[in-house]
Order: C-alpha cells, then structure tokens, then sequence
C-alpha cells in the first residue's frame, strides 16, 4: 500500500515538473496581458477622450477593449498550458455556450447588450439631466451592466441598462435650451384691459440675462382665462439647460417672485398672483 501511495505521488511529481514550465508561460502570457490590456485601455481612452466629443461612448469603449484583451489573454494561456481542445471546444461550441450562458445569465447579458446599444445611441451625455419614470437626476457615469444616476438629493442610484433603454428617458439638457411656464393671475381694476400688464411681464422677461431669446426661441404671453373681474396669464420663457436644477428652476422660482412685485408696483391690484 505504501508503496502504490509512493508510485501515485511520483507520477503526480513527474506531471507537475512536465507542466511547471507551461504554466508558468501562461501565468508569465496572463500577467503581461493584464499589463498591456491596461497601457492599451489607457491609451486608447486618452485618443478617444480628445478626438470623440462623447466622453460617455469613450469611456464605454474603453472598458470594453481592456475586457477583450483580457479574453484574448487567458485564451491563449489555456493553449500553452495545453488546452487547446477545451479552447477549440469553447470555440466551436460558441452558438450553444451562448444560448446556455444567455438562458442562465439572461439579465446580465440583456443589460450588456443594452450598455452597448446606450453608448452607440448615446441618448445622453455624462452630466445630462435625464428623467426615467419618477427619477431625475445628472447622469454620472455608463456602466457594463448600469447607468449611475445621482439624483439632486445627492442620492446615487444604478439604474440596470435595460431598464434605461426600454423606459421612455426625457433629456432635459440634449437641446441646450429649455422652455419653462408659469400662471399669473390679475385683478382688472384699475386697468381693464391686459395688454398693459402683458407687455410689462414680457419686457420684464426679455430683460433677464439667463433668458433666452433668439430667432427660434421667442418668450411669449398667452391669455389663457379671463372673468369679468380677473385674467390669467400664461408666461412662457426659454433659458439655458446646462444645469437644469440651478438655472433653471431658480431662474423660475426668481421670475415669479420679481413679476409679481412689478405688477403690484405698477398698481395692479390684489390678487396678483403667480404660480
């Protein structure tokens, strides 16, 4: 028995030193595709981030071609430790290791496909301000798998790929402008007729630095209800979108409250309010 136990242990000593070189190659091939997939990502991404005008596609395919490399690294290691059959195997077999591996890892696969599809179609930039369903926030970051979102609270919230390609998604930033709106409401007395009060909102509007107003951006004053003692206005505004939740709904908040106080100073009397 000692002796069969010797005899195991010896040939088991002899496979050893026959496969210590080979797999030292590979463990030698599998350190310098780490290295290489690395300085090649690196290099690739600086190109990238200074010839394409979308960092998040760049970023996207940055992380992309370091994992192929990688792939293509410890391929080429299983073929000097002598794998070759189980690489041809692997090869030959893609069609059905893809169905099994799809069937049994079927939401990763779906949100790598739909990272793909997000970083080609490019609905949005890095620090676009997105809406999907009731989640509002700067895009941060396009993952393998996930978007990250942070929303204005400061939360961050990764959000699966394909939730964000099948979900309808409002980019309130892409354009570079947007149009705002809000309701002023005003007594007649002592002035019946509204092109006064009108045309005192409308100049008020234009004159605001952060207001836009171009050829295919005009502000404008619509009368949307009027009564034998009241008139609702609807003032529509466009501004810059870049910072949706300072420039925007500041500029807003501040419109409101300053129209509201020339209207009173210009003697239109109580109500006038603005929402």
């Amino acid at each position: 028995m000692v002796h069969d136990l010797q005899r195991v242990l010896s040939d088991y000593w002899e496979q050893f030193l026959y496969l210590a070189p080979k797999l030292l190659i590979a463990l030698v091939v599998v350190s310098l595709t780490i290295f290489i997939a690395n300085r090649i990502s690196t290099v690739v991404g600086r190109r990238l981030q200074r010839q394409s005008h979308d960092a998040l596609l760049a970023e996207f395919l940055t992380r992309l071609s370091k994992w192929v490399l990688l792939l293509a690294g410890v391929l080429l290691a299983m073929q000097v430790i002598g794998m070759s059959g189980v690489v041809t195997g692997l090869v030959a077999g893609a069609g059905l290791s893809a169905f099994i591996v799809g069937f049994a890892l079927k939401d990763i696969a779906e949100n790598f496909l739909a990272g793909v599809v997000l970083a080609f179609n490019r609905p949005f930039r890095i620090h676009d301000t997105v809406q999907i369903k009731d989640l509002l926030g700067h895009v941060e970051a396009l993952n393998l798998r996930t978007t990250l979102i942070k929303t204005f609270d400061g939360k961050h919230i990764y959000l699966p790929n394909a939730m964000v390609l099948r979900e309808p998604l409002v980019n309130f930033t892409r354009d570079g402008y947007i149009r705002q709106d809000f309701l002023v409401s005003l007594d007649y007395s002592p002035d019946p007729n509204p092109d006064r009060a009108i045309d005192l909102i409308i100049n008020y509007v234009n004159s605001k630095k952060d207001v836009a107003s171009t050829e295919e951006h005009v502000n404008y004053i619509t009368l949307e209800k009027s009564t034998g003692t009241t008139a609702d206005l609807r003032v529509y505004f466009w501004t810059f979108s870049e910072d949706y939740r300072r420039q925007v709904l500041e500029l807003k908040s501040d419109l409101m409250k300053e129209i509201r106080s020339k209207l009173l100073e210009a003697g239109f009397a109580q109500p006038a309010t603005v929402q």
